[in-house]
């Protein structure tokens, strides 16, 4: 295992030079209080295939310079416990991790306590972990959440990943368990707070219908950060309501706020023959916000806007923003997202990109 973390750390190494061998000279964005993230959780894996690169004017360039130049700061990562393989193991986040603090980012966690993907719809219990009684589940818990501040040592960390339902069900599971749901936060928490002094937590919900009444449930949590995924095709397409929601948790809740997750699509093609998750013209804002290169840059730049105006809004994360079609044309099992990557069907980056600089 230890061999294939570092083969992969030296692939995204010889990925990051530039053609010419050059080394870019990249702005130093990390005292910036407003967090332009974007989450690229796969880009060790996409790694493997060698991809290469291009900036606006076509020219081949180092993909983190890309980014940097373009104002992102932050670059959050998933983490599963024991996954089917090295990909967002502990081994490789933390050895990614280390290579993205080399290069001045700040580091965001997103614990999903499990081996895979969670969200509202599955919160799976890591295979380790199951059967366990109550008690000894929440030393897991603290156990394994030490060890990722301590080892990891992040600027900010998800205690869950889109925690409507709760967390490591049955055990945690927000209607059939709630007061052990609330235990099994609250151990995540006091094992980053005994174990960091800088680091920032965020519990993060998915969506907006149902936010308010979930972070009223979340009160007894010691917490920095409300942070909220809102996607047009499920959390609907009123980007006024999700302004008004914000402003209410934020003034209601007095705590900062960001959007955790969120992502548009450039176009409604396919480079790839993996089916996409965005697809049709009813799953957009239409007529503001079209699959078009323009619409994905203005919606981003809206969701920056409503972010700024929010009182305590301190920034956004942008999903998938390395998910190109890793595998060729013709496969079927690898991008379902490349039509709302932050580069192009030819690895260009797009004009979105120039709207997480921090103006």
């Amino acid at each position: 295992m230890k061999k294939a973390i570092q083969l992969l750390i030296s692939l995204i190494l010889v990925a990051s030079c530039s053609e010419d061998n050059t080394i870019d000279k990249v702005p130093d964005n990390s005292n910036s209080t407003f967090i332009s993230g974007v989450d690229i959780s796969s880009y060790p894996e996409i790694a493997l295939s060698n991809p290469t690169f291009y900036d606006f004017d076509g020219k081949q360039k180092d993909f983190f310079t890309i980014l940097q130049t373009n104002g992102i700061n932050t670059i959050r990562l998933k983490l599963w416990v024991n996954p089917v393989n090295e990909h967002s193991s502990f081994n490789e986040v933390k050895q990614f991790s280390k290579f993205l603090k080399s290069k001045g980012f700040k580091i965001w966690l997103t614990l999903h306590y499990s081996d895979t993907w969670a969200d509202p719809g599955s919160q799976e219990t890591p295979s380790a972990w199951k059967g366990l009684d109550f008690i000894t589940l929440k030393d897991s818990v603290y156990t394994y959440t030490k060890k990722v501040v301590k080892e990891i040592d992040p600027n900010y960390i998800q205690i869950g990943n889109e925690i409507n339902s709760g967390i490591l069900h049955p055990y945690g599971h927000i209607s059939n368990n709630f007061e052990n749901f609330i235990k099994l936060i609250q151990t995540g928490v006091s094992a980053v707070r005994a174990n960091s002094k800088e680091c920032e937590i965020i519990l993060h919900f998915a969506g907006i219908e149902g936010s308010e009444w979930f972070f009223n449930q979340v009160n007894p949590i010691d917490y920095d950060i409300i942070g909220l995924s809102y996607y047009p095709i499920w959390h609907g397409k009123s980007l006024a309501n999700l302004k008004s929601t914000m402003r209410t948790l934020s003034e209601t809740k007095n705590k900062k706020i960001l959007i955790a997750e969120t992502a548009y699509p450039f176009t409604l093609q396919w480079n790839d023959w993996t089916h996409n998750v965005v697809g049709q013209n009813d799953q957009l804002i239409l007529p503001d916000y079209p699959a078009a290169i323009e619409g994905q840059k203005k919606f981003i730049d809206e969701i920056k806007s409503i972010v700024k105006s929010t009182k305590n809004g301190i920034g956004f994360c942008y999903w998938g923003a390395e998910s190109i079609a890793w595998k060729g044309s013709q496969s079927t099992n690898a991008s379902s997202w490349e039509n709302q990557a932050l580069f192009d069907f030819s690895n260009k980056a797009l004009p979105v990109l120039t709207e997480f600089r921090n103006q």
